[in-house]
C-alpha cells in the first residue's frame, strides 16, 4: 500500500511532553533511593534500640556518679543531715593539709613504680618462654594465668599464711640460706614490700597472656629475613620483637597503672586499717576511710578528683613514652 505523505508544519515537538513521559517511565527507579533511605532509618532505629540498655547503664552508674563527684568535691555534704553547702576549695585545702593523705599519695606512687614495671618485665620473659612449641605448654600458660582469675581475698589469705614470721613458707625458705626473715605484715618497713610482692605475682598472668597473643601474631617472615642476615636471638629481640610489642606494651602499661592506682582489696585484707603506722595506706583506702568511716563525703569526693587527675596525667605521660597514637594503631 502506498504510504500517506506526512505534512511538515515546521513545528518542533514539545520537549516537555518527552520529559513528562520519561519521568513517568523512570518513576519506579526513583523509589529505590527512597526504600534505601527507609531501610537505613530502620537499621539506625534498631541500633539505637539495642544500644539503649548499655547507654542507660553507662549514664546511670558511671556518668551521673562522676558528675556528682566533681560537684560534691566543692561542697560540704553532710550525709546524716542530708544537706549540701558550697564551700569552694576548702575540701582540697583540708586533704592536702592532712599528712595521712599526703603519705597515701607517696605510698601509691611507690606501689605503682615497683609493681607495674617489674610485672611487665616478668610477663614478657614468661611470654617468650611459653611462645615456643613445648609439651604441656597449655598447662603452663594456665598455671601462670590462674592467679588472675582467683579471688583476691583467697590469694591474700594464702599469702598471709606464707608471710607468717615463724611458720610461714617465705621465712622458712630464707632461713635455709641463713637469713632471718622479718615480720612482714606487722613491720612498717616491710608491709608495703609484702603487698607489692603479692600484687606482682597476681598481675603477671593477664600481662603474660596479652604479650603472648602479640607474639603469636607477629609475622614470621621478618624473623626469617633477620636469621638470613645473621642476626642473633638477642639482636632479633631488641630490633624486631620489642618494637612490634609497642601496641601491646602501651595497652598493658595503661591498664596496669589504672589497676595499681585502684588497688584496694589485697591491701585491705593483708594489712587492715592501712597497715602498721599507715605504712600501706594508699589513695583508694584513704578515700574509703574518709567517706565510709568519717562520713566526710565532700573531702572524699575531692580525694577522688585528685586520683582522677593523677591517672589522667600518667596516661598522657605513658602515651608520650610509648609512642604516638598512630604507632599504637
Amino acid at each position: 500500500m502506498p504510504t500517506q505523505p506526512t505534512l511538515d508544519t515546521g513545528k518542533r515537538p514539545d520537549p516537555s511532553v518527552h520529559r513528562f513521559t520519561r519521568s513517568k517511565a523512570a518513576a519506579p527507579r526513583s523509589d529505590r533511593p527512597r526504600r534505601r533511605r527507609k531501610f537505613g532509618h530502620e537499621r539506625r532505629r534498631t541500633a539505637f534500640f539495642l544500644l539503649a540498655p548499655s547507654v542507660i547503664h553507662l549514664v546511670w552508674w558511671i556518668g551521673i556518679p562522676v558528675v556528682a563527684t566533681f560537684v560534691l568535691a566543692f561542697t560540704d555534704y553532710d550525709v546524716l543531715a542530708n544537706t549540701v553547702t558550697f564551700n569552694g576549695l576548702d575540701n582540697f585545702r583540708e586533704i592536702f593539709g592532712d599528712p595521712t593523705w599526703n603519705s597515701s599519695i607517696w605510698h601509691t606512687v611507690i606501689f605503682t613504680f615497683f609493681t607495674v614495671p617489674v610485672a611487665m618485665a616478668i610477663a614478657v620473659v614468661l611470654a617468650l618462654l611459653l611462645n615456643v612449641k613445648l609439651r604441656g605448654s597449655a598447662w603452663y600458660r594456665a598455671a601462670v594465668f590462674m592467679p588472675h582469675v582467683t579471688a583476691t581475698v583467697a590469694i591474700a589469705l594464702v599469702w598471709m599464711w606464707m608471710f607468717e614470721p615463724r611458720l610461714g613458707v617465705v621465712n622458712t625458705m630464707l632461713a635455709w640460706v641463713g637469713i632471718d626473715g622479718p615480720v612482714w605484715l606487722a613491720d612498717p618497713d616491710w608491709a608495703l614490700t609484702a603487698v607489692i610482692i603479692v600484687s606482682i605475682w597476681k598481675g603477671i598472668g593477664i600481662k603474660m597472656l596479652i604479650y603472648l597473643a602479640a607474639l603469636q601474631s607477629m609475622p614470621e617472615d621478618v624473623y626469617e629475613a633477620a636469621r638470613i642476615d645473621g642476626a642473633s636471638q638477642v639482636r632479633q629481640f631488641f630490633a624486631i620483637t620489642l618494637p612490634l610489642l609497642k601496641p601491646a606494651t602501651f595497652f598493658v602499661l595503661v591498664v596496669s597503672i589504672i589497676d595499681s592506682f585502684q588497688a584496694f582489696d589485697q591491701l585491705y585484707v593483708l594489712t587492715p586499717d592501712g597497715g602498721p603506722d599507715n605504712s600501706t595506706t594508699v589513695m583508694t583506702y584513704e578515700i574509703y576511710r574518709t567517706a565510709f568511716k568519717e562520713f566526710n563525703m565532700g573531702a572524699a569526693c575531692a580525694q577522688s578528683v585528685v586520683l582522677f587527675v593523677f591517672l589522667l596525667v600518667l596516661m598522657l605521660i605513658s602515651r608520650r613514652l610509648t609512642g604516638k597514637e598512630d604507632d599504637v594503631r
